[in-house]
Formats: C-alpha cells, structure tokens, sequence
C-alpha cells in the first residue's frame, strides 16, 4: 500500500496498462513541502533514518535526524528511492515563512523522547503602574546567578535568575502587546504568564486585556498582587474581581496561583518565584539540547560598529559558535554570543537567551531562527520564504465573516475568536450572551476579549494571533488599528444595533451573509501650489501628509468641511517624472480627472472601496 505522512504523501501511479500489483513500470510520485525534517522524509519513504543521512553525505550535506532539509535536498534522495519528487501543492502546505509545524514538530519529539527538563520562559505582564518594572528590577536585583560577578545590567531584553539551583529565563518586554505580536509572527515564546495587579488599584482595563491575552496564548498565569505593603488595600477584594474575570485562585477553588508581594519593599518575591517553579515543574517542559538549536527572536538592532545584532531565545537544541543559521528572510553564520550581561559564551542551550553577532541583515521580532547545514541551504530557504511572503501579502489573511463558511468547511477554522469593543461596558454583557447562543456542530463562537472604548491597535495584534475578528458597537477605531488590520487583513465590522450585529454572525455561520464594503483611506495631500497642465487643464503641486497617492485612486477634494469635487487621479509626477506612487514627507503633483477648479489650502482625500471581510 502507498505510504501515507502529515508531512506529504506517496502515490502510485499505474502504468499504460492500468495494472494495480506493484511493478517497475510504475510512477511513484512523493509530495514533498518546502521544508520538512530527516526523521519526517524517512517516515514518509519508509526507510531508515540512517539511510537517509547516508545518502544526503554522499551529497555533501551533514545533518542529524532532527535537522530541517529544503525540498531541493529532499528530492535530490528520493530519486535514489526510485520516487519523483513533487512540490507539495500550497493548499496542503503546513509550513508557513516561520516554519512553524517544523517546530512544533521537534517539540513533539523532544518531549516524546523524554529531553532534559527546561527552565521556564516567564512574561510578566499587566495594567500601567501596578509595579511590573519594579518586579523585574526587585528579581534582578536579589537573585543574581552565582556563575556571574557584579550586577546584571540590561544588555537584552531577556535574562536568566535561579532559584534554588534551578534557572528561569524572564523576558523583559512592554508587556501583553509584545507578547502577542509575536504570537502573531507565530512565535509562541512565553511558558508562563505573571499578571501583576496593584492591591490599590485592583483589576483595571490593561489587566483584563492581558488576561484575554494570555488566556488566548493558552498558558498558565500566576497572579502576584503588588503593592500590599500600603495600608488598608483589601487584597480580598481583588480576588474577587479577578474572580470576576474569570480567574479563580487556589486558596478559593480554582487553579490560578496568587501570590502578594511588595516589590517595592521586597516581599514576597522569592515565594513568588518558587510557585513559578512548582508550575513549570506541571507543565512538564522538556528540550533536548543534543540537537541543532531552534530559537525565536527577542529583539533585533543595527549596531553602527558590529553590524546586525539579534537577541535569540533558544526554544530546544544547542546553539554553537559557527552555526548556520536562518532567520526569517535573513541568514548568517554565529560569529560571537553574549550572555544577559554581555560576557562572551560559546554555546546556548534551551532557554538561554543570547545576543548573535554574524547575520548579513536584521531580521525581524518573533522570526523562528533555525539551524540549517549549509550556506547553500540557507540561502535557498531565505529565497522560498521570502517568495512566500510575497504570495501571502496578496491574499487576504484574516478571517472574516463574508469567508468564514468555507474557512470552516476546509477545516481552517473552528470556532470563531471575536474582539468586541463597545461604546460603555454595559453592552457587552448582553451581546455576549446572545452571541454565546449562537454556533453550529462545526464551530463555535467564543468572545476572546471585550472592553468598552476605541478599537486600539491592541486588538487587532490580538485578531492576528488568534486568527479573529473585531466587532465594534457604536464605537469607532483609531488610525493606526485601521492602518494595521489593513495591512493584516484582520475584519473590523462595526454595528449600532444588537440585533444586526447578532444576525450578521448568524448568517456568516450559516453561509447567507452578503458582502459588505467599506472605504479605506489611503492617504491626504494639501495643496501648496497650482500650475498649468497641458493646453486647458491644471494639476496642483501637493504635500503628502499621510499615507500614500497612487495614480488611478480614487479621491476627494475638501475646502474646508465642504466636499468639492470627488474622482480620480490622473496623473501623478514627481519633478519631471511620472511616477505610480508617492507616500508621505514628498511633494509631488496630482491632476484629478475632469476637475480644475484648486485652490491653495484644499485637502485631498485618496481612498479606495473594498468588500468588508
């Protein structure tokens, strides 16, 4: 029988005969995707590992079971199989630009096999001024690692401390945004969540939007109430507001451990970060350092004397000086690394962070960095990702309502993740609630997070990285939320009635929604000056204040509040060139189809109609 893999597929094809026993005239055909690993190419072809290392040697390639290969290698073995190669079709590709399932992947293994216990990766996170930086800086200050001399300083925005013999990594970033952008570039990082709530304060805005947050990452949270060294705060009272959203403490009968402490004056922190370790010690996190090193970028910076810098969080494997590596669309080979204290170290193991000195480029926040095992290697995969890239930022990425019955129905999506802002909290209770009665045996609705206010850009990272969508009720959004779920392709839908709100999701679930569009403001102009354009018409001489201009567009001419004229741009030059676009911070000139009548001080509005996800 044709050998079957999640990784691909093995096909036989008959031959002119149309014979179905096994013979040397069949086409063996094997679906290959663009990266895949040893152990998962020998599983599909059904032969050893051994062998399949053995083969890729007398090509020059040095690898171990664990090691990622590229789909040119790949094929270069399966011909010696007797199999044809083909590239697995892009419907049925699970590897994305991050190479995410490759990841997950090993992760699988490293448990399966029973890999060496890891230290934890900590974020903490919550509402403004509830004591998050002190926290870190009381955790920095009295459990500096013996191995180190002197006081740790800030050189990367993640660092180890231990605690009875036991390491725990911390990152140090502004908090639940950080956290799930890069859960949206794929990078799931954090193993465990500190939600800092101020006894004074209790659970505010910020707070709630970092539980949604961590709650949608799906990783445990230990809550450390601050500041319980200032008299009178009713520490009771916040259990029961974090009750209230949805997070029951141990000593009450739930699952979420509490901690008080006062960074400020030093309590509590050492019992925090025991309970840190008691739960990591739950969630079983395992690595094997023996294997070539996976690992997510922290933080990325353009050093004026060193080059491109990189600050790498290793996720499993061990990663050396010399190392071939990629990471995203960059790729390099590991010159020097730093520790969090900036000493020269020659390997990193898993959670260790460490700043690389050696890539050509600055990658970006949240790539999945990968050992590969040649320059040749990594070249090739930088080019396929960056080619992917290219394809995806044409295609619409988020999910919508107007496409959810066929996301479902191809098994993208099974429940649908909703960000729901209002315009007062007292509309979220019952638009939950109807909401909750809604669903059909293939999905379900399920409210992520909701707060009252504007759409922030806040929500849409957290659309991204749970492959959701925004509602709005009788609240708008803010430009740079727009400008991102744009870019992102992440629906906004905005009602001012219940009801239409609810039937809307209703239809969308039952496939008789119809399409919506709605207008995207692609930028603004102000007209500074006006000139002769050919024989009888004039074009005006314009700053970009915002956004971009490109020829075609269509736009709006405003005098004050009143609308002039609305149409489209005709033309478009910079200098003495035509040009297809102009953004923000030049001049340029503009002629508009069938209008002349500018005045010095007008406002073009360009902007195009498109159909709302």
């Amino acid at each position: 029988m044709p050998g079957v893999s999640k990784q691909g597929n093995v096909t036989d094809l008959p031959d002119e005969a149309g014979t179905a026993s096994p013979s040397s005239s069949k086409t063996r055909i094997v679906d290959i995707p663009d990266v895949l690993t040893v152990k998962q190419l020998s599983d599909l072809l059904q032969v050893s590992p051994i062998d399949i290392i053995k083969q890729l040697m007398r090509n020059g390639i040095m690898v171990n079971i664990n090691q990622a290969i590229d789909y040119e290698t790949a094929a270069k073995v399966v011909v010696t199989y007797g199999y044809e190669a083909h590239l697995q079709p892009q419907a049925d590709r699970k590897v994305t630009t991050q190479v995410r399932d490759i990841k997950q992947e090993q992760l699988k293994h490293d448990r399966a096999v029973g890999g060496d216990t890891r230290p934890p990766v900590i974020t903490v996170m919550g509402h403004v001024n509830h004591g998050k930086t002190r926290l870190l800086d009381a955790i920095r200050q009295t459990h500096v690692m013996d191995t180190e001399a002197g006081e740790i300083t800030q050189h990367i925005g993640a660092y180890q401390v231990e605690v009875k013999g036991q390491k725990i990594t911390f990152l140090d970033t502004p908090g639940h945004e950080a956290f799930t952008a890069m859960r949206a570039r794929g990078a799931q990082v954090t193993d465990i969540a500190v939600l800092v709530v101020a006894a004074n304060d209790g659970v505010m805005p910020q707070t709630l939007e970092a539980i949604n947050h961590a709650k949608a990452a799906g990783v445990p949270i230990v809550v450390a109430i601050n500041k319980i060294d200032i008299p009178e705060v009713n520490i009771e009272l916040v259990k029961q507001q974090l009750a209230d959203a949805g997070l029951l403490i141990e000593e009450w009968g739930g699952d979420t451990v509490c901690v008080p402490i006062s960074a400020k004056e030093n309590q509590g922190i050492s019992d925090l970060l025991e309970n840190l370790l008691i739960v990591a010690e739950m969630e079983e996190l395992k690595a094997d350092p023996s294997r070539p090193a996976e690992g997510v970028v922290i933080e990325a910076q353009l050093d004026k004397t060193k080059g491109p810098l990189a600050t790498v969080l290793v996720n499993t494997g061990t990663l050396s000086l010399g190392d071939t590596i990629v990471a995203g669309d960059t790729w390099g080979r590991v010159k020097a690394m730093f520790n969090d204290v900036g000493k020269q170290v020659k390997e990193a193991g898993p959670s260790f962070p460490a700043k690389i000195l050696g890539l050509n480029s600055v990658p970006r926040e949240g790539d999945i960095l990968t050992v590969v095992a040649s320059e040749q290697q990594a070249k090739d995969m930088v080019e396929k990702r960056r080619q992917m890239e290219e394809q995806e930022s044409t295609a619409q990425r988020g999910v919508g309502l107007s496409n959810i019955l066929e996301q479902v129905s191809t098994g993208q999506v099974k429940e649908l993740n909703i960000i729901l802002k209002t315009d007062v909290q007292g509309s979220i209770e019952p638009i939950k609630n109807s909401l909750a009665q809604l669903g059909t045996d293939e999905v379900r609705v399920r409210v992520i997070h909701s707060n009252s206010g504007n759409i922030t850009e806040s929500d849409v990272m957290l659309a991204i990285a749970s492959q959701g969508i925004i509602i709005g009720f009788s609240t708008d959004s803010e430009v740079g939320a727009r400008r991102l779920a744009a870019l992102e392709g992440v629906s906004i839908r905005y009602y001012d009635v219940i009801y239409n709100l609810v039937d809307d999701v209703n239809k969308a679930l039952k496939g008789m929604l119809e399409p919506t569009y709605t207008e995207v403001v692609e930028g603004r102009a102000e007209v500074r000056d006006i000139f002769p354009s050919g024989k009888a018409s004039k074009a005006a001489g314009v700053y970009i204040t915002d956004g971009k201009v490109t020829r075609g567009t269509s736009v709006r001419v405003l005098r004050g509040n009143e609308l002039v004229a609305e149409s489209t741009v005709a033309s478009l030059r910079r200098f003495k060139d035509d040009v297809r676009e102009v953004t923000a911070g030049y001049e340029c000139g503009v002629g508009i189809r069938d209008f002349n009548e500018f005045a010095v001080g007008d406002m073009f509005e360009f902007f195009r109609v498109e159909e709302a996800g």
